[in-house]
């Protein structure tokens, strides 16, 4: 801590971090020894979290996370979209290609930003709000290949590379994709999808290289 900065804020800020890498919640107990500060203080805490409705207790008195994190983060992804757009549009225009940046919406893969190349006779058309399950079509399962093998660095030659499919989503239509890593609070995918039988070779490299560059934006 510094000068500047607020202790306050930032066990605040740990204590939903905390609780957001948690499926089964954490008692006031767990918090403080986590925290290494007693239990009234974590008392206040949750008690001002909760005024806000970032955090909730429930009958066990275990804490989550609170719906109102849901209007926070629908406020992260206009961001994201932001910060990714230059990657995509030089990823759609390289390749001729409908280029997208995918995240994780609960049991679903949601697309945020979409970039269709400027010189193509023809392209898949794909909009931004486009849902689909994890399970099915490269962004998702792209982002599940991450989950299986979650590896902070993009260098490590063992982290999830690129995934193929085709058909699964559109028939006709193929994709590519490759996931985000190493950026805290986000889980996506970059790809693109194209009308063809199979997916050029050079494709993949390329869809990696792009999930790269938006990782680093947005780190």
């Amino acid at each position: 801590m510094t000068a500047e900065t607020s202790q306050t804020l930032d066990r605040g800020l740990r204590v939903l971090k905390l609780l957001a890498d948690t499926d089964h919640g954490l008692t006031v107990t767990e918090l403080s020894h986590k925290l290494r500060v007693n239990r009234t203080v974590v008392y206040r805490l949750l008690a001002t979290l909760e005024q806000h409705a970032l955090v909730r207790r429930d009958l066990g008195g275990r804490a989550r996370v609170g719906l109102g994190v849901l209007g926070l983060g629908r406020q992260v992804h206009p961001l994201v979209r932001e910060a990714a757009m230059p990657a995509l549009r030089a990823l759609a225009e390289d390749i001729g290609a409908t280029a997208h940046l995918t995240l994780v919406d609960g049991a679903e893969a949601l697309a945020v930003a979409v970039v269709e190349p400027t010189w193509t006779d023809y392209h898949v058309a794909y909009r931004a709000g486009f849902r689909h399950p994890l399970e099915r079509g490269a962004a998702g399962k792209a982002i599940l290949s991450a989950r299986r093998q979650p590896q902070p660095a993009d260098e490590d030659e063992n982290a999830p590379g690129y995934t193929l499919t085709h058909g699964e989503l559109e028939a006709g239509a193929c994709g590519a994709a490759a996931p985000l890593l190493g950026v805290t609070g986000v889980e996506g995918s970059v790809g693109v999808v194209m009308l063809a039988d199979v997916v050029p070779e050079r494709v993949g490299e390329r869809v990696m290289h792009a999930a790269r560059e938006v990782a680093e934006a947005l780190r």
